[in-house]
Parts: C-alpha cells; structure tokens; sequence
C-alpha cells in the first residue's frame, strides 16, 4: 500500500517532470519558430533546441517510466518492458548530457578570451563546426544505446530461459554483468562529455579572473558588457555542474544501493532527475531572447482572458 509520505513526493516528482516538459517545450517552440522565420539559427540556439528537444522526450519516457517500474517492481525485470524503455532512455539520456556538454563548450569559445592558435581557430570555426558536434552526439549515442541494448538482450534472454551458472544463480549473473558490463559502459559513456564540461568551466573561471585582473584599476568595471557577459554565461555553467553533480551522484547511489525501499524512491526519483526540469528554467531566464518571448507570453495571456471573458459575458 502507498503511504502518505509516497503519495506526497510522488506528486512532486510529477509536478517537477511537467515543469520541465513545459519550459524545454518553451525552448523548442520559441526556437522553432524562429528557425522556420529567419531559416537559420545561431549555434548557441543550435544546441539549445537540440538540448530542450532531447529533454522534452527524455521527461516523458521518464515520468512513465517510474509510475511503470514503481507498480510493476518484482517482475519488470523479466519483462520486454525493461527493453522498449531501456533503448529509448539511453539513448534520449545520452544525447542530452552530450548537447548540455557542447552548451558549456560553447559559452567558453565565444566568452573566453586566449590567445592560443587552438582556440583562436575554435573561436572563428565554431558556427561550421556546432552541426558536426550534433550529429556526433547522436552517433555516439546510438553506439552507446546499442552496447546497452546488447547488454539489457542477454539478461532478457537469461530470464526467458531461467538459466542458472555453474558458480551461482541468475541473480549472480546479473549483478556480475551489472558490476563488470554496465556500471563501466556507463562511467566511460560520461567521462568523456563530463571532462570536457569541467574544462569549460575551468577555462571560463580562467578567463573571467583575467579580466577583472585587467579592469580592476577601472571605475566602471562592474558595468563592463564582457564582465556581465561573463557572469551570465558563468552562473549558467555553474548552477548545471551543481545540478548534474547531485544528480549524477545520486543515480551513482542508487545503482549501488539497489534494495532502497519503495518508502524513498519518488524521493530519488526527484534528486536524480532534478537537472532536466531545474535547468531549462535557469536557461530561459539567463536567455534574453528567451526570456523575452516568456515575458511578452506572459503579459499578454492575461489581456487575452480578461478579453475573451468580456466577449462571453451577457450584456
């Protein structure tokens, strides 16, 4: 039976993955329609339609996930199920840390300032080169989704079969695959896009002590344009490390400590999947394009109903 405390978090856990479809539609719908306007898009609204594309399906899969494993615990490992939702939510999880990762790498190429050939050449191919970086990251995640796939097959398999080992049970075989296959496929899967975040953000910080270095004998140095710039591209990094570290650390948590009772699982379910409906808000307001199109959204939903409930009055 479900308890109040589950009841409760499992309500949040629902409102928290609605916030985050509607502002990741928000970014796709405001986005696209600018793409279909002006027939082009520059690479930072590139990477934040793909971004809140991937994350808009990603939060459905997710939310009917949970409400599915939740009901159906003790025997959705032996099901097909645990195959339809395994394929799209590593793929659809994978892709989504990729275009979050070339956001970050984005905001350093164009804010930070060096003088490296490297990132100088970075700095005047990035537009070419955001396409390419899209299409890897859908590449590499369908490899990825695949290695799971084969993966998640043979446990299916080995259920349908119920198999038993030379050195053990079918549950041995699944918590050896899970240590020795899985847990390293998906540490390998993060490594590469985390490194290259945290590098970003190093070399942002960098970059931003720089040039307070430089304006720090200067009056107005607060009001500098690339100051501000650098703050706004700087707390929008920041507050994704912060949020994708504890969610991250959390799934970390709960694949090592799989016998968590139902009592705390829409609890986890909230701190892990934290990120896909915290930060899109956090872009949409870090974004003046963005966070002007919600505003005039907002000022004029309310003279639209004041209006159409003045037409259906009686008079």
């Amino acid at each position: 039976m479900v308890g109040p405390f589950s009841i409760f978090t499992m309500v949040l856990f629902v409102l928290l993955c609605f916030l985050g479809i509607m502002a990741n539609g928000f970014i796709v719908l405001v986005l696209g329609r600018e793409w279909v306007r002006c027939h082009q898009l520059s690479p930072c609204d590139m990477i934040l339609i793909s971004l809140g594309a991937s994350r808009f399906f990603l939060q459905w899969v997710r939310m009917i996930h949970s409400f599915y494993y939740f009901f159906h615990d003790l025997r959705y490992s032996k099901e097909s199920a645990h195959q339809f939702f395994g394929i799209y939510w590593d793929f659809l999880n994978t892709v989504t840390f990729w275009f979050a990762t070339w956001l970050g790498v984005l905001f350093c190429v164009k804010i930070a300032n060096f003088t490296h050939p490297i990132f100088l050449w970075l700095k005047w191919r990035v537009k070419g080169l955001v396409p390419w970086f899209l299409l890897f990251s859908l590449l590499i995640s369908f490899i990825i989704t695949m290695l799971f796939f084969a993966g998640n097959n043979v446990l299916y398999q080995a259920f349908l079969q119920g198999t038993f080992f030379e050195n053990g049970t079918l549950y041995d075989f699944t918590r050896k695959l899970e240590i020795h296959y899985f847990f390293p496929l998906k540490l390998i899967a993060m490594c590469i896009p985390s490194s290259l975040f945290l590098v970003s953000i190093v070399l942002l910080i960098t970059s931003l002590q720089r040039h307070f270095w430089k304006m720090k004998r200067s009056a107005n140095s607060a009001r500098d344009p690339s100051i501000q710039a650098h703050m706004r591209a700087l707390k929008l990094l920041v507050s994704f490390l912060v949020l994708y570290g504890l969610s991250f650390m959390s799934s970390i948590i709960d694949k090592m400590f799989s016998g968590i009772g139902s009592t705390w699982y829409w609890p986890w379910q909230i701190v892990i999947y934290l990120c896909t409906s915290v930060h899109p808000v956090i872009l949409i307001f870090g974004n003046s394009h963005l966070g002007g199109a919600l505003m005039k959204l907002l000022l004029v939903l309310p003279k639209a109903f004041w209006k159409d409930k003045g037409a259906s009055s009686p008079t």
